[in-house]
């Protein structure tokens, strides 16, 4: 039975526990137990719970529509009251840091039925796109264990993709749900800035770029989950447009004739993506073509636009260099830069010189931006489509300092492989990763669609479409539960 569960999504898993043919302690058991049994390899899960979630799963579970399938969550920005909470950093990691109170997408989740067993491995503050920190040590990619699963929601997608649980939560500062969905060959939203909540702790969090959602195997669990959590909480700074109706009644609903425009070129001015995302882009175009919709290649060149790669070193350093004053404030002592990784290091510095103004100057000139690739939108395309990584998945330690030579060098690597996502974190567009690819190498290859503000109906639809016309759910990597 455990075999079969692993395969299954959180819907399919939910629908067992409705009919009475699984118990939630059973769900809960039988998936402590697969943790346990691929865990050791991948290094997914840094934080266990179990004899909460135990308890959780014998008592009384809310009546959602996910009641009783076992969660994750990853060691970022949303916890439960007591959770272990070290977002990657030695120092809180020592310090054995917990959190106070449950944030409102916590408690949404437990809404929802969820049961959590624990927290998922994520790089230091979040910061890169691999999942290797010093602290807990490296989160290996199921489908080859030599290369990363991606990050920095990259403890959470090796667990969902390796059949340790159907879903778990993760968050998007710049690409940090698509790129280890992309890499592990998951379905990963970004929703739209303002569709999930922040609070209490925050309204908005590393200035607007902070987006909040789960890893999913199927584009239905993306959508019901989305239906469980969306929604501003009181006093939010943002709120993204209401939905006509249930997200996941977008799943299988007919999106009409779509315009969809193409690209693989990167944005940084580098040149032309690896030939297998280039050939992902290309059969994602082809199957949508086959589809019915109006589908060309498009120079897009709102994204080109200089003020953004003029902009962000200047906003993310000063995002580091908050994010470890905020820690220091939480541990009652100042946090010493040695005692970071040297690519957070040299932002942390580099952001303490700069001027509130300054930040203020860079928010002005990345929103200018932002309504330059929103406007491409409104001039009648309906969706994007483009590489999530400009390069299949980096063997590990490529993307650390060790493997770079010096943390500049590290930060200009990471930020070109970022350069399909984190535009949509500064335009605050809803973007999804599919896995419609894989490579000779047997390597997952995910395709990003981005739609206008508030679209994510536009999204689902779509990517329903073409989970039916080139389905994924019966690939299994090599380490698997």
């Amino acid at each position: 039975m455990n075999d079969e569960l692993a395969r299954l999504d959180a819907t399919a898993t939910a629908a067992l526990i409705a009919a009475n043919e699984l118990t939630p302690l059973e769900a809960v058991d039988a998936a402590i137990d697969r943790i346990e049994r691929v865990n050791p390899t991948l290094n997914a899960v840094i934080h266990r719970q179990y004899e909460r979630a135990r308890h959780e799963a014998s008592g009384e579970i809310p009546e959602g529509p996910f009641r009783g399938v076992p969660f994750l969550l990853k060691d970022a920005v949303c916890h439960f009251d007591g959770d272990p909470e070290h977002f990657g950093m030695r120092a809180l990691r020592d310090a054995d840091h917990r959190a106070i109170g449950d944030t409102w997408l916590a408690h949404r989740f437990r809404k929802a039925g969820f049961v959590t067993l624990g927290r998922t491995n994520v790089p230091e503050m979040a910061t890169t796109i691999t999942t290797e920190p010093v602290s807990t040590g490296a989160t290996r990619n199921p489908w080859d264990i030599r290369r990363t699963p991606g990050g920095s929601s990259g403890g959470a997608a090796a667990a969902v993709a390796s059949g340790m649980v159907p879903v778990a939560h993760g968050n998007d500062m710049g690409g940090s749900i698509r790129f280890p969905a992309a890499h592990c060959g998951l379905v990963g939203l970004k929703p739209s800035r303002g569709r999930t909540t922040l609070g209490p702790d925050f309204g908005e969090l590393w200035g607007p770029t902070t987006h909040e959602h789960v890893l999913t195997r199927s584009v239905r669990d993306c959508a019901a989950v989305l239906d469980a959590i969306a929604g501003p909480g009181v006093g939010d700074p943002y709120s993204a447009p209401p939905p006509a109706r249930a997200f996941l009644r977008e799943v299988g609903a007919d999106p009409g004739r779509l315009r969809v425009g193409w690209r693989t070129e990167r944005c940084d001015g580098t040149g032309p993506s690896h030939p297998d995302c280039v050939a992902a882009v290309q059969l994602a175009a082809t199957l949508i073509e086959s589809l019915g919709h109006t589908v060309q290649e498009t120079a897009m060149s709102a994204l080109d636009a200089p003020e953004l790669g003029q902009q962000l070193p200047l906003l993310f350093s000063t995002i580091v260099a908050r994010e470890v004053d905020r820690w220091s404030g939480v541990l009652g002592r100042a946090i010493a830069l040695d005692e970071l990784e040297p690519s957070n290091a040299f932002f942390a510095e580099m952001g303490r010189s700069v001027t509130g103004a300054q930040w203020l100057a860079g928010l002005e000139a990345v929103q200018r931006w932002s309504r330059g690739v929103a406007a491409w939108f409104a001039d009648g395309y309906d969706v994007l489509v483009t590489p999530v990584s400009p390069e299949p998945p980096n063997v590990l330690g490529e993307l650390t300092v060790d493997g770079q030579g010096d943390p500049f060098s590290l930060i200009m690597r990471v930020a070109g492989l970022t350069t399909f996502t984190f535009p949509w974190n500064i335009a605050g567009q809803p973007a999804i990763s599919l896995p419609l690819w894989w490579n000779d190498d047997g390597l997952p290859i995910g395709v990003q669609l981005i739609a206008p503000m508030g679209r994510e109906d536009t999204l689902l639809r779509i990517a329903a479409q073409l989970e039916q016309a080139h389905p994924w759910a019966d690939r299994r990597p090599p380490v698997h539960a």
